[in-house]
């Protein structure tokens, strides 16, 4: 499937249509929009009545599941915006996708993690699939076709109630042969054991390819924490990958540590790769560094025949400072949180998914 698209394209005819779902269109269909009498900004609306932005957003209940979306195919959903209130939701809800009826999703991942926010405090991207922008709008423009059913949904795991504003938009018409089906998984590593790579992504099995990863890594030790390996095993590799690459910093297109002399670990969003958050010791409740990270290989993919596993290693620098130990590498013991995305030929791929998490697993600590 290709994902690349020109401005020549937009000047192309084409038989599909255009539908978005909301708040203030549930369905998406034809007409369907603005008809509400009922709706969180009901109040607010008063006197102006229909029409006037009655039904923004949606309130979902401690412990419930919403459904965003229910698309009868053939078609692509080309953009998903949101945002909620309040940021904490951003690791306390799950967002769940599933293809062409299939009973397993195909992307289950924190709503902030696959917007590349996993820390759920607000932070810049400015990349081609991906923007988040102030104050905390997510945007996703990762292509997703599907054949005959799109199913979206986002659980509320947190103890309160949580208000959604959200936008799906999408297009009817038919999808490609070779169209492959987009696929998202969260594990996280807190902490990764010693001396064991932290897993992306395991028993991934048909055809496909890689396109993106997201890291939200929390440094457990002093020091340089980003020494560790990316790599990719590919179609029947066993011990040893096909793909590895030379240190964390480096597959995410930075160098020597981040660190610009003078000015320390530097932030920055582009289009196919960024360390876009950098979160410091406040020197009093927020006690360690933490980073976001993300990686897209759009021009890049990673292609896999059979099956695919992806790890990082969690590898750091050791200083002797005179303890009688040499200047070496270290296995640390970070807290890392994963998204892996890719598309494969197949719907769902159940032997793959790891276990939901639950909200301890998905805990962050503010110091707010």
């Amino acid at each position: 499937m290709s994902t690349h698209f020109g401005l020549d394209d937009l000047a192309r005819t084409s038989g599909a249509v255009t539908r978005s779902i909301s708040a203030e269109n549930f369905t998406g269909a034809k007409g369907g929009g603005g008809r509400a009498t009922e709706g969180t900004g009901a109040r607010a609306a008063g006197r102006l009545g229909r029409g006037w932005k009655v039904s923004p957003s949606i309130d979902i209940a401690a412990g419930e599941t919403a459904v965003l979306g229910e698309i009868d195919g053939p078609g692509t959903i080309r953009h998903i915006w949101c945002t909620t209130a309040p940021h904490a939701a951003w690791r306390t809800t799950l967002l769940r996708m599933y293809w062409d009826d299939a009973e397993a999703p195909a992307v289950e991942v924190p709503l902030g993690d696959f917007f590349c926010n996993g820390w759920a405090v607000f932070s810049q991207v400015s990349s081609v699939p991906v923007a988040a922008n102030p104050n905390g709008g997510l945007n996703a423009y990762w292509p997703m076709p599907f054949r005959r059913h799109a199913r979206i949904t986002l659980e509320n795991l947190s103890a309160e109630q949580i208000t959604l504003y959200y936008q799906i938009d999408y297009e009817l018409g038919g999808t490609a042969d070779d169209a492959a089906y987009l696929h998202a998984q969260w594990r996280r590593s807190n902490p990764v054991t010693t001396g064991v790579d932290h897993t992306l992504l395991q028993d991934v099995t048909g055809r496909g390819s890689y396109v993106g990863t997201y890291l939200a890594w929390g440094v457990n030790s002093p020091g340089w924490w980003g020494e560790g390996e990316m790599k990719f095993f590919l179609d029947g590799d066993g011990e040893f990958p096909t793909i590895c690459g030379t240190g964390t910093e480096d597959y995410f297109g930075g160098a020597w540590n981040f660190d610009v002399p003078g000015q320390g670990y530097t932030a920055y969003t582009t289009p196919y790769l960024g360390l876009h958050q950098i979160l410091r010791p406040d020197g009093r409740y927020a006690s360690q560094q933490r980073f976001g990270m993300y990686r897209w290989h759009i021009l890049d993919p990673v292609r896999f025949q059979d099956d695919l596993r992806v790890t990082v290693q969690c590898l750091g620098i050791a200083h002797g400072h005179g303890n009688g130990l040499p200047h070496r590498y270290r296995a640390n013991h970070d807290d890392i949180a994963s998204t892996a995305l890719f598309y494969l030929d197949a719907p769902s791929c159940p032997a793959s998914l790891p276990a939901t998490p639950d909200l301890l697993d998905l805990e962050v600590d503010s110091p707010s």
